[in-house]
């Protein structure tokens, strides 16, 4: 089925009205219009390696900037196995792209420098398109082909090195329909059978968790 970002819209409209009647509240919902090649290429100048085609495909095709961000009502508590979960958000800005990778950069400088340590390697060779807010980043592997996301843990975390799609758009479709929970490891790690295989947007937490949050059509 090819890639379709009026259904990832419908999917954040749905989010969005889900979280608002359950007494949440939605901080941030924008999508802008797409990139030009111009800026892509300026882009890609300024990092010094070309995007991933995914990626690509979405930045000129959908949008450039993306921002979309919700968070339950402070008094809600989830039954298990969701007893983490407390919002979601995503976002990408690819004006700021060089900015944000210059922070993964300077991890890999400072901290994870040793491209024979397992744990240093996972942070090296990527690009970050999104700060998680406590020093995590979502990443392309840039050493794959169509780009894998990969969550980078600065602390040890339990998602660290999971890939969250096999390419940017595969992120989309499988964390759309989770209300791109997160993006803290903790709160999506449910959703991850394995560490390489994405997240698991078929599984029986998933249905669960949509059917709970009323995120089905």
């Amino acid at each position: 089925m090819p890639f379709s970002f009026e259904v990832i819209r419908e999917r954040i409209d749905r989010i969005a009205d889900s979280v608002i009647a359950g007494g949440g509240v939605v901080q941030a919902m924008r999508m802008g219009a797409p990139a030009a090649e111009e800026q892509v290429a300026e882009a890609e100048r300024r990092l010094g390696a070309e995007l991933p085609a995914g990626f690509r495909q979405v930045l000129l095709r959908c949008s450039g900037e993306f921002d979309f961000r919700w968070f339950l009502d402070e008094d809600a508590e989830l039954p298990s196995p969701y007893g983490d979960i407390f919002r979601g958000e995503l976002g990408w800005s690819l004006a700021r792209l060089p900015e944000i990778d210059e922070g993964r950069r300077n991890w890999v400088k400072e901290v994870f420098s040793n491209p024979d340590n397992e744990y240093d390697k996972v942070w090296q060779n990527k690009l970050a398109f999104m700060e998680v807010g406590n020093g995590d980043y979502l990443a392309l592997d840039l050493g794959e082909d169509d780009g894998p996301v990969v969550y980078l843990s600065h602390a040890d975390g339990k998602g660290h090195g999971f890939v969250l799609g096999r390419n940017f758009i595969d992120f989309l479709e499988r964390g759309s329909r989770i209300g791109f929970v997160g993006p803290e490891d903790f709160q999506w790690v449910i959703f991850a059978d394995s560490g390489h295989g994405g997240l698991n947007a078929e599984g029986h937490e998933a249905a669960g968790f949509r059917k709970l949050m009323g995120f089905e059509p």
